[in-house]
């Protein structure tokens, strides 16, 4: 018994064991409180929220009295009078990295131990404590597409292989022989027609065959997806050693390997377990991830959400999280969801409610009569959007539907049985049953599924939502407005130009509107297998109408895993979507991070010579102006089957409702309406293919690894042994000063501003991500080290180095720094007077000893969470940040690292106090800070105004003492 109970705990009277299974046992937490734990009076358990019942349990077994105390889980208990009021700490059950930010954590871990036995301790001793996932799949450049590789300039530079340079690919053998139909598919299943189209470079994928889930026969998959796969490989063996060296050495971590999947969907698909089982100890599943679609397992009843990879460090080595305790938004659904209507529209909808409602750094619990209407796959879809409307996390409490997803998902009956009898025993369980009384919330928003029609969100910001009927106008609108959040202020007599160009031999015309990418990609929808099978499902239609896509568009599937490709195949719509250009090209991000292949030349000087307005569609969550490709300026979130639709019509300028997409092989014009599948033809479809035996297959082939994965060798020392010539993996510089004891905050005197900056700036303006320029600062120093652009990669790919990624940081083409007046990643170096890289200036100053400073406007650090937003600036050497308002993760990714936040008084900008940016500032922080307090900034000009001090609690004024979370925590093993 002692054996199975977690010791430390200060509230274990509160263990008993499970009536059912009286072999199982937990912590109680629903008969807790009274007088016996204090002056707090019992709240009935069926008021608090279902997340915040998660907070209440993490604190009782976690309670220590140190890093978690008595009075956090009174606090947390009280949630209702203490919501805003009080910081608590939370100790998440587990953690993900996906390789972007798994990579720098591990490479942190690294030289962490390398600090530490330079420093006089153990490095054995620093592994991390919190059981961690990395899965090594989110860096996928699409050099393939369409079979065939790109004839125009890759995403790194340089020309692109010949296919007589690529390493031989594995002949998939002929027994046993591909499926070509039976009775249990009645020949739909398509697996005969994938055989027979594969061509010659047909090859099995070692970790995720596409399986005939009747006859469970290999199927072979389209050669693209292996082609890039190789390539990956092989750009990438570098940084994999690594990770492979992180496996065998570091404690408590479990690589998943390449080819698996990106790490949301893994995370969704295999790591989640909704109830954890430690010895027959039970306690609710909860995660905290560096990717921001970690909120995807909410829609799962797991509470979980994407933080930055410096908090991540500091819980992988024990450290709780600590966070305000947050207000919790009740979202009722009400209504019936319109057959024409998918998850997307769905998620949407809620989106625009939500942002109205400001839900910015609250929860969202999902309740009401709408709720048990959403399969598991609509929940993990809506809630995986948390993140662009601001919230925490958005919570579906677990119930019979996700009961019933689980069974499908593998759980054995036995596991079934104690997951629903734990979460009834601590009331974690919801009831849909009408009587079943709701939970109180600090406010609640009402949705109507009813009156959710389709929309698409564009062209520049996900906010901005456009119904499809009035599609055709609203880009009309943005093609007359003034350049700005939605403008492109395109002439009146230019709306109509058109520019022909030749392509393939033949001559194609380009306007405004016009499609040029259409991309279905891993990052939002894989999980909901309805919206997928919708667009493969329409691909068909098309196809068989005679429908087809204009080959200059670049279009790609691009699934989170092998199950998504799977269920594809096994329902017969593969080949269509094939057919139509969207071939898988592989399981990674790849469009979404920036990553997509270039258009072919002739393509984009025509966008160039015409300054067309072209469009990119895509069904992801991230539409910023520039990020798919510099000269596509208009880009649209769409549900899949409406990104296949936009791309057989060609251009986004059409009203579907009156307009054909095109013309059938019959000479009949077709329209959008007779080939969308039915909720009808869709539930069935998802019945037959999506079935328990591929989560099944799934595990088991991730469990195995690859064959390329498994004989890859790696070091196995204590230490890692760094390889100075390296330009993927480097010891950082974080731990350079480490000492036992840290030093006092020290003041900044005389600083320059390095960027002056305005509102909404996001992290994908300051943090590196996609193709590296040819000529930025980072490919000049990849240049000095002797690669071609060719070999420069990716900002994903070279996130261990920490070199590049501080050269790649504001080197956004769309940043706007108003010392240079246009987009640009320049600067002003003002001892000199130069124009300058970002990264060059910032070198100069570092040189001449001045610190340096960022102004800013409202929302500084919006979307999503990224380390290298922080880690960045500081390497860069910014010491403060003075905003008037900060994104809230990224104001604590800035304490994290050692930089101060700093706000402007209400009622105060640079513009209000008269500061040009060419000012010298002072800023003086007493020995003894305190939450928000107050600073005083003096300039050279001999200005003085106040700021204030955005640490939130004394843990974050500990963190900013020791130099970061990261100093901290490695102070721990000295």
């Amino acid at each position: 018994l002692c054996l199975s109970r977690p010791a430390g705990s200060s509230y274990q009277p509160a263990i008993e064991a499970l009536e059912s299974h009286p072999e199982k046992w937990f912590y109680n937490v629903s008969k807790l409180g009274g007088a016996k734990y204090g002056s707090v009076p019992w709240l009935t358990p069926d008021t608090l929220p279902y997340s915040i019942r998660v907070l209440f349990e993490s604190s009782v077994r976690n309670c220590d009295g140190f890093l978690v105390k008595e009075t956090d889980a009174m606090n947390i208990l009280d949630w209702k009078t203490k919501q805003n009021h009080v910081e608590v700490p939370f100790c998440p059950a587990r953690v993900v990295l996906q390789d972007f930010t798994g990579i720098p954590a591990m490479v942190d871990f690294a030289a962490m131990r390398e600090a530490v036995r330079n420093a006089g301790g153990d490095p054995v001793k620093v592994n991390p404590a919190c059981p961690t996932d990395l899965t090594v799949d989110h860096s996928l450049q699409i050099d393939f597409s369409k079979c065939a590789i790109q004839n125009a300039p890759n995403p790194g530079g340089g020309e692109p292989k010949p296919l007589a340079r690529l390493s031989p690919l594995k002949a998939l053998p002929r027994k046993p022989p591909p499926c070509r139909g039976h009775s249990g598919c009645r020949g739909s299943c398509g697996a005969g027609e994938a055989a027979r189209s594969s061509g010659p470079f047909s090859a099995q994928i070692e970790n995720t065959p596409i399986l005939c889930p009747f006859h469970l026969q290999p199927v072979p998959e389209p050669e693209t997806v292996l082609k890039n796969q190789e390539m990956e490989f092989g750009r990438n063996r570098e940084r994999l050693q690594f990770f492979k060296w992180s496996s065998k050495v570091f404690e408590n971590i479990s690589i998943i390997p390449p080819e698996t999947g990106t790490a949301h969907q893994v995370n969704l698909e295999y790591l989640s377990r909704v109830v954890f089982d430690v010895k027959d100890f039970l306690h609710p599943d909860s995660v905290v991830g560096t990717d921001s679609h970690t909120t995807m397992v909410n829609g799962l009843g797991i509470l979980g959400w994407g933080v930055g990879g410096i908090e991540t460090e500091a819980v992988m080595l024990g450290m709780p999280l600590t966070l305000t305790l947050p207000e919790v938004v009740g979202c009722e659904l009400t209504g019936t969801v319109s057959p024409f209507a998918t998850s997307i529209d769905i998620v949407l909808s809620i989106t625009k409610h939500l942002r109205q409602a400001d839900v910015a750094g609250k929860f969202v619990e999902f309740f009401g009569s709408g709720v048990s209407q959403l399969s598991v796959a609509d929940r993990t879809t809506i809630a995986n959007m948390c993140p662009e409307y601001g919230a925490i996390l958005s919570f579906f409490p677990v119930d019979n539907v996700t009961l019933k997803h689980l069974k499908y998902a593998g759980f054995d009956k036995a596991k079934l049985e104690v997951t629903e009898a734990y979460l009834k025993a601590v009331k974690l369980f919801r009831n849909d049953e009408s009587s079943s009384r709701e939970p109180e919330y600090s406010q609640v928003v009402q949705v109507s599924l009813s009156s959710t029609i389709p929309y698409v969100s564009g062209p520049k910001r996900s906010q901005d939502r456009v119904a499809v009927s009035n599609m055709k106008s609203d880009f009309q609108a943005c093609l007359n407005e003034k350049s700005g959040v939605k403008g492109f202020q395109i002439a009146a007599e230019k709306q109509n130009d058109i520019v022909p160009v030749q392509y393939e031999g033949n001559e194609y015309k380009l306007s405004h509107g016009c499609v040029v990418i259409a991309a279905v990609i891993s990052c939002t929808n894989n999980c909901n297998p309805s919206v997928m099978l919708a667009a493969g499902l329409l691909a068909k239609k098309a196809v068989e109408a005679g429908l087809m896509v204009k080959p200059y568009i670049r279009t790609s599937l691009s699934p989170g895993s092998g199950m998504v490709t799977h269920y594809l195949s096994s329902s017969g719509v593969l080949p269509y979507l094939s057919k139509l250009g969207f071939e898988v090209v592989g399981y990674g991000c790849s469009t979404c991070v920036g990553n997509t292949a270039p258009l072919p030349e002739a393509i984009r000087n025509a966008i160039k010579q015409g300054d067309i307005i072209a469009c990119g569609v895509l069904s992801g969550t991230k539409n910023f102006e520039g990020r798919l490709c510099d000269c596509v300026r208009a880009n649209y979130l769409a549900s899949p089957p409406l990104v296949v639709a936009y791309a057989i019509a060609g251009t986004v300028r059409i009203d579907f409702d009156t307009e054909p997409l095109g013309t059938g092989c019959n000479g009949k014009s077709i329209y959008l309406r007779d080939i969308w599948p039915t909720r009808q033809e869709l539930h069935t479809m998802e019945e037959e293919c999506v079935i328990s035996s591929m989560f099944k297959e799934l595990k088991e082939k991730m469990e195995k690894g690859n064959k390329r994965w498994n004989l890859l060798e790696a070091p196995e020392s204590t230490l890692f042994p760094w390889d100075l010539k390296s330009t993927y993996i480097r010891c950082p510089s974080f731990f350079d000063r480490l000492a036992k004891e840290a030093a006092p905050p020290q003041a900044v005197e005389n600083a320059h501003v390095l960027l002056f900056l305005g509102d909404s700036v996001t992290t994908d303006h300051i943090s590196p991500a996609g193709s590296i320029a040819r000529s930025s600062a980072a490919a000049k120093y990849l240049t000095s080290k002797g690669l071609t652009p060719r070999e420069f990669n990716s900002y994903g790919a070279r996130r261990g180095n920490d070199a590049v990624m501080t050269r790649g940081t504001f080197a956004n083409i769309k940043l706007l720094n108003k010392f240079i007046g246009k987009p640009a990643p320049k600067t002003i170096h003002f001892p000199s007077g130069q124009m300058l890289d970002v990264f060059e200036a910032a070198e100069l100053y570092q040189k001449e000893s001045i610190p340096v400073i960022i102004l800013a406007g409202k929302k500084y650090g919006l979307g999503s969470s990224r380390d290298w937003a922080a880690k960045g600036p500081f390497l860069l050497g910014v010491k403060a940040v003075l905003a008037e308002s900060y994104e809230k993760v990224h104001r604590s990714q800035l304490v994290g690292i050692g930089i101060a936040p700093l706000q402007f008084c209400p009622g105060e900008n640079p513009s209000t106090l008269g500061l040009t940016g060419r000012e010298q500032f002072s800023i003086l922080f007493p020995p003894e800070l305190s939450p928000r307090m107050t600073l005083d900034v003096k300039t050279s000009t001999g200005k003085v105004f106040s700021v204030i001090a955005l640490f939130e609690n004394s843990m974050e004024i500990t963190l900013y003492k020791n130099g970061g979370s990261l100093n901290f925590v490695a102070r721990r093993f000295l």
